[in-house]
């Protein structure tokens, strides 16, 4: 028989500790770190509601999903592909109970999904919103880099998303910081800040940031996590805990 070659090649792999298999294709975008420090990073009360704007194929859906085994939780996604590898994570994963992952655009008003409002929004929104930005990246992979409607469109979603007093969580680029901040106080404060950092000798790359809907507590700058060491292993004792679903990013 022939291979279909329309047909991208799909690869399972073991995340959190081996307790999800993820499905992805092999080549282009593939969920790794930053997809884990996001669902570190979300913490759902029993009974709460969580939605993530553009959940690809359930990378951190998955992981928010396993370690908040008592809420509800919904991806939004709009690529087909994606989406259908979504569904098909969360059946490979036994988690279609509390959680789903449904047709949707980030860059679309909330309000039109017809969803009630969320305890909770989380979101690693593409890092570019101009092309000349990129260097050629593959067609495969510029959906996960690049939005024609900016991170103004992201950041508008997730605040319509959440009720009054719901938490909003981004993962970004560092240099980003300060776009993020300008668009999140639109709607909401009590902003806590956590860098990430290659090496505790480099400046971060990444950051996480929490914000509350209407929140008015000051902003709380968090110390830094530090992915490596110069000691040889590949993270840092606190990076590999998290990792492997043992380890929590929390907000104080």
């Amino acid at each position: 028989m022939f291979q279909d070659q329309t047909q991208p090649e799909i690869t399972e792999d073991l995340i959190l500790g081996g307790r999800i298999r993820l499905r992805q294709p092999r080549h282009g975008y593939r969920a790794g770190l930053d997809a884990a420090l996001l669902a570190a990073s979300v913490s759902l009360a029993p009974g709460e509601r969580g939605v993530e704007a553009g959940c690809g194929p359930g990378a951190a859906l998955l992981q928010v999903a396993r370690r908040n085994p008592d809420a509800q939780v919904v991806g939004i996604e709009k690529a087909v592909d994606a989406l259908d590898l979504a569904r098909d994570n969360l059946a490979l994963n036994d988690l279609a109970g509390g959680v789903s992952a449904i047709a949707g655009d980030v860059e679309q008003p909330f309000s039109r999904l017809g969803l009630p409002h969320f305890d909770a929004a989380f979101a690693n929104p593409p890092f570019f919103d101009d092309a000349s930005a990129l260097r050629g990246p593959a067609p495969s992979r510029r959906e996960a880099y690049l939005t024609e409607a900016g991170l103004q469109a992201w950041t508008a979603f997730l605040l319509k998303a959440v009720r009054q007093g719901g938490r909003i969580t981004v993962i970004h680029r560092a240099d980003r910081l300060a776009d993020l901040l300008t668009l999140l106080s639109e709607g909401a404060g009590s902003i806590r800040i956590r860098p990430i950092q290659p090496f505790a000798d480099q400046p971060a790359k990444r950051v996480l940031v929490q914000a509350t809907k209407t929140g008015k507590a000051p902003l709380v700058l968090l110390a830094p996590l530090v992915l490596h060491d110069r000691s040889g292993g590949k993270h840092t004792p606190e990076t590999d805990a998290i990792l492997r679903g043992e380890g929590t990013l929390g907000w104080s």
